[in-house]
């Protein structure tokens, strides 16, 4: 049976740039850095802050979209 690979072969150019493995253990590997670019590409978020109590899922649903849609004036 044939190889289709030719072992002898130097293989060719990496393009690009390995990086180390990042620690997936470690909890406070990238959240202040992923907070911050959440924050620059959503703004403050939009929701109102506080506990909010609703009768059922499809009442919150309808009240996150609202809020999310509204028109904010700074």
């Amino acid at each position: 049976m044939e190889t289709p690979i030719n072992l002898e072969e130097t293989p060719g150019k990496t393009v690009g740039r390995r990086r180390p493995p990042v620690d997936a253990l470690d909890p406070q590997a990238h959240l202040k850095a992923d907070a911050e670019a959440w924050r620059r590409a959503f703004g403050n978020g939009g929701l109102p802050k506080g506990v909010f109590k609703f009768h059922s899922h499809e009442e919150a649903d309808e009240w996150l979209w609202k809020m999310l849609t509204r028109n904010q004036e700074s």
